[in-house]
């Protein structure tokens, strides 16, 4: 007989919590699908093979978050700092949009509360569908956890053989509060037959903010021959956590191009899972991730190639100092008819002191004969010979030491597609490398 799940004390005040906010009616069902599914979850614990290498108790310490304040509004200082980019800005604080602080929304682009009777048919679609199309076993709690607590987000469409005219910026800011707050984000992508769009997500934190558990989740459908960018940007405070998924289906020819970096934090858990759905499609995929202090970053990508001719090239590379731990698990799955599969997966580490720790692991399941993949993982530090000719060159030792730091991830950070966004980062990371000389 089968033992009824016991909740933890987290799940208990998530399912309060999303009793105390309300939402349109058409969301109604896929809050009460989330409700149902996030109280019959087991959490998980060492044992459980996703998060074998991640505990959760950062999150555990959010079992008395309220959410934020109503009233909230973005500092103009804060807003000042982020990169100049000719884009449409849509700015999120502790979750909750901020209009005076956002640019007028295009046309294609609305709140998920604003939604009028053709966006409401595009998200009764598409809305958590996306991400349930993913094996039932590898399902991430925190899915449904976002339905349940889902009471807006942005919806962005783009129809056929059409383009969105500016990269939509979507920024996310959390802030000061009195007490412990949860935030939950939801972002919808519809790319129609031959449409293009290039999005970013920028998640950040205020230079006082207190403790934050911010979940997030974003659902992309990609048409037949069509392309998209897509940016994330995870640079909050090291006290947060942050547990955020995207989710993206590629149909015929489709392309998609994406780039992630991550700063560590508390906990910092972020899942890609990518369909080729269509024959032709592509996929490039590039990401970073750095760790210092105590922090934790942990990546999980899974790339599910279903049908023939189709491609996927997967770049990741870390830097951990200190106590710092990293995890990065990258599985590609080539299903039996999906043959002419090229598929290609690189993780590199680099560990910057003798406490810091990466658990890598680097999955390929095969089960078409007609194909070409490859993968590799690799764990390394700064090279001894490499610092010893720079120092020959009249470098000081700090000095090599940021250089070669910098110079293992700036091939991957030159493929950003956003100049103002890749300057930066460029001279955020130049300054986090010299602060841990």
């Amino acid at each position: 007989m089968t033992q009824p799940v016991q909740p933890s004390d987290f799940q208990k005040r998530a399912l309060t919590l999303a009793q105390q906010r309300s939402a349109p009616a058409f969301l109604q069902t896929v809050r009460q699908q989330g409700l149902d599914e996030f109280g019959q979850i087991q959490w998980p614990g060492r044992k459980t093979e996703m998060w074998k290498y991640t505990t959760l108790r950062p999150v555990e310490a959010f079992a008395n978050a309220e959410w934020p304040a109503d009233d909230v509004a973005a500092d103009g200082e804060q807003l000042a700092s982020l990169p100049e980019l000719d884009a449409t800005r849509l700015v999120f604080v502790d979750g909750l949009f901020d209009g005076a602080a956002s640019d007028e929304l295009p046309d294609g682009v609305r709140l998920f509360s604003q939604a009028d009777e053709a966006a409401r048919v595009v998200l009764d679609q598409y809305l958590g569908k996306i991400a349930k199309d993913i094996d039932p076993s590898r399902r991430n709690l925190f899915a449904a956890l976002n339905d349940a607590w889902l009471t807006d987000g942005v919806l962005v469409y783009v129809p056929k053989n059409a383009t969105l005219e500016k990269p939509l910026y979507v920024v996310h800011l959390s802030t000061a509060q009195a007490a412990e707050r949860v935030a939950n984000q939801r972002l919808l992508v519809m790319l129609e037959q031959g449409a293009s769009a290039d999005m970013i997500e920028h998640y950040l934190s205020a230079d006082d903010a207190s403790a934050s558990f911010v979940n997030t989740l974003t659902e992309i459908h990609v048409g037949d021959n069509a392309r998209l960018s897509h940016t994330r940007l995870n640079l909050e405070h090291e006290a947060s956590s942050h547990v955020g998924a995207v989710h993206i289906n590629l149909q015929r020819s489709a392309v998609a191009n994406g780039f992630t970096l991550a700063e560590g934090g508390e906990l910092k858990r972020l899942d890609y899972q990518i369909n080729h759905c269509g024959e032709g499609a592509e996929l490039n995929l590039n990401g970073l991730y750095l760790g210092r202090h105590q922090q934790h970053v942990d990546y999980h990508t899974t790339i599910e190639h279903r049908v023939p001719n189709c491609t996927s090239q997967e770049v990741f590379r870390g830097i951990v100092g200190d106590k710092a731990k990293a995890v990065f698990n990258g599985r590609i799955h080539i299903h039996q008819d999906a043959q002419k599969t090229l598929a290609e997966l690189n993780n590199r580490n680099l560990l910057t002191s003798n406490t810091a720790e990466v658990d890598t692991k680097p999955e390929l399941e095969i089960y078409a004969d007609d194909v070409r993949c490859a993968h590799g993982a690799t764990i390394s530090q700064l090279d001894e010979t490499a610092l010893y000719y720079l120092q020959s060159r009249g470098i000081e030792l700090p000095q090599a030491r940021m250089m070669l730091s910098y110079g293992f991830i700036n091939e991957v950070l030159e493929t950003l597609p956003h100049e103002g966004i890749r300057t930066a980062l460029q001279k955020r990371l130049r300054q986090r490398f010299v602060e841990e000389i």
